[in-house]
């Protein structure tokens, strides 16, 4: 079996699942943190005490701050940086890159500067072509614990396809592949925006019909507005589509969900985000996915009516009624001759 040197950068929940993967598979894997006593206690206790605490991570796997060394010796460069902070890591990256390398984005979010994609980012600041996105339903507890899970890896570059596979695939791990990186990537980022509704909707003990429509609706909406964007209506089919969107949005273990449900208590949105020790990638989502739809024209009455309630202030109850009484439209996206009427 081919040996590769991998990089993680990020020393998060999934950041650790990738790098602790990678280990167990028998690849050289350093991972980089910038938190000094957070690389001095994984160094210490071979374990993510601040965000997997009880998961012993595999001997061979290494951590290091040293960034330039790490990015330098690395075959393929796996980057699970939140959005706010992965263009100026891959800036200070960036001097040590090879054009030969494959750099892999695991994050799921969108520049708010300018709406930019993860793959958009690392294309526009290594200049490197061998470019990948990694996203599914993977939330990283269950991965820990050895549960079985799949991924997808998307990617033009088959080679980095094949690369992936080989890096993270095992018994209980399997990566499919996928040529959409924009509908996988956006596929990844949409979805935080509906767990934060379906926590909210659990927090008001909404029953199973409630939550089975919110979750096609979901669907419908993000696919609406990512087709829209370019991507692959097909992609949502998939397991970086609807099976992403069916684990964040019925797991209490999810970020994003997990403040959908504190909002939904009556808890303000700066309590919720000053609580959460993980970034929630889905309350910025839903600001740039809101004014993005309105700027473009995109019906999208879920991601609206959130908005409304998490900076507005309005009643879920006047949002959701809002919403009951709209005109009617097709169950089905992409069916009726103008698909984009009305959710």
């Amino acid at each position: 079996m081919l040996s590769f040197n991998v990089a993680v950068l990020g020393g998060g929940s999934f950041g650790t699942v990738i790098a602790n993967l990678a280990a167990s598979n028998g690849h050289p894997t350093t991972l980089w943190l910038r938190d000094p006593q957070q690389l001095a206690d994984m160094r210490e206790k071979q374990e993510n005490t601040r965000y997997l605490p009880g998961f012993p991570l595999d001997p061979s796997l290494q951590f290091s701050d040293d960034l330039q060394a790490v990015v330098g010796q690395a075959d393929i460069i796996f980057v699970s940086i939140p959005s706010k902070a992965f263009r100026s890591v891959l800036q200070a990256a960036k001097p040590a890159l090879r054009p030969e390398q494959m750099l892999v984005s695991t994050t799921k979010g969108i520049e708010r500067a300018n709406f930019a994609l993860m793959s958009e980012i690392l294309r526009e600041e290594s200049g490197i072509d061998r470019i990948g996105v990694l996203s599914g339903p993977n939330l990283a507890r269950e991965i820990m614990a050895k549960q079985i899970a799949g991924t997808v890896i998307a990617s033009p570059d088959e080679a980095l396809r094949d690369t992936v596979h080989a890096v993270l695939s095992c018994t209980f791990f399997r990566v499919f592949s996928n040529t959409d990186v924009y509908g996988v990537e956006l596929s990844g980022a949409l979805k935080n925006i509906y767990a934060v509704a379906s926590g909210m909707a659990a927090a008001h003990n909404l029953g199973e019909n409630t939550r089975a429509m919110l979750l096609t609706r979901s669907l419908a909406e993000m696919s609406r507005f990512a087709v829209h964007l370019g991507a692959n209506p097909l992609t949502f089919l998939g397991l970086a589509g609807v099976g992403d969107l069916i684990a964040t949005c019925s797991s209490s273990l999810s970020r994003n969900y997990q403040v959908g449900f504190a909002i939904g208590q009556g808890q303000s949105l700066e309590d919720v985000v000053e609580d959460l020790e993980q970034t929630a990638e889905g309350i910025n989502t839903i600001q740039m996915v809101k004014h993005k739809a309105d700027e473009l024209g995109i019906r999208m009455p879920l991601v609206s009516g959130l908005y409304e309630i998490i900076f507005n202030g309005r009643s879920l109850y006047d949002v959701v009624l809002a919403m009951m009484l709209a005109s009617q439209s097709s169950d089905v996206e992409f069916v009726l001759p103008k698909p984009g009427d009305a959710s």
